[in-house]
């Protein structure tokens, strides 16, 4: 996808797998940084959801950046409730368009949201490793797409 730098998935306020399709022109992107995103997305989240009783927050924007989010729920082994699960993706922002953007990014995220929570419901989300190959999943479902999301 055009002008797209990061996507990922957030549990528990932590980016469990993620995808860097190109740097983020404010400079390297290390684990702390991933950490923090993460909890970011997970706090930013929750007090939308609170604080305007039950919305899902869809997008931030920025003069040149959108970051936009697809929410849904999971099943941990742990854990008989579902639980937030958070597809997150950092993007460059259409000055014509975002609108357009977002609407597409968020088509798309669904589709491999739902397969991810299909292929993890119910697993166990301390073996982090085991997220690792849907990073392929993220990188080819997003180049292969990319001429249907810019």
């Amino acid at each position: 996808m055009k002008g797209i730098y990061d996507v990922g998935i957030v549990f528990r306020g932590f980016v469990i797998v993620n995808n860097v399709f190109k740097e983020f022109p404010i400079g390297k992107d290390s684990e702390s940084k991933r950490d923090l995103r993460g909890a970011f997305i997970s706090a930013i989240s929750s007090f939308a959801e609170s604080a305007f009783t039950n919305n899902h927050l869809e997008y931030l924007e920025s003069e040149k950046f959108l970051f936009i989010f697809k929410m849904g729920e999971i099943k941990s082994k742990d854990n008989h409730k579902s639980e937030p699960i958070i597809l997150y993706g950092l993007t460059d922002k259409k000055k014509k368009n975002p609108n357009k953007t977002i609407r597409k990014f968020l088509g798309k995220a669904e589709l491999i949201l739902e397969s991810f929570i299909q292929k993890f419901d119910d697993k166990d989300f301390t073996e982090i490793n085991q997220f690792q190959p849907f990073k392929n999943e993220l990188q080819d479902y997003f180049i292969k797409k990319q001429e249907n999301i810019a």
